[in-house]
């Protein structure tokens, strides 16, 4: 099995800042106690504070799928419905 590297980009809408924030901090003990996470590293730019990312790392795509099915995330959506501008996630594989 290959490590799968995640990166999320999650961009909320100006007057929800604070909400998404608070409701991705929620998601930080969780999930890096679920079997196969090996970090799971929330950033906020500095220029754009509406702008978060997650960085993951994953012992496998199976194991990350079970995280995606987990129930803190459909609560997390169900949090943040109409809060968040933006989202993008891609799954990567280190290289070098």
């Amino acid at each position: 099995m290959t490590k799968l590297t995640i990166v999320a980009n999650i961009i909320a809408k100006a007057d929800s800042i604070e909400l998404v924030k608070e409701e991705l901090l929620k998601l930080i003990d969780i999930t890096r106690a679920e079997d196969g996470c090996i970090n799971y590293d929330l950033h906020q730019d500095n220029e754009n504070p509406a702008h978060f990312t997650f960085y993951e790392n994953w012992v496998s795509r199976e194991l990350w799928q079970i995280h995606m099915a987990n129930t803190h995330l459909a609560d997390y959506m169900a949090a943040t419905e109409g809060a968040v501008e933006a989202f993008t996630l891609n799954e990567m594989t280190q290289i070098a």
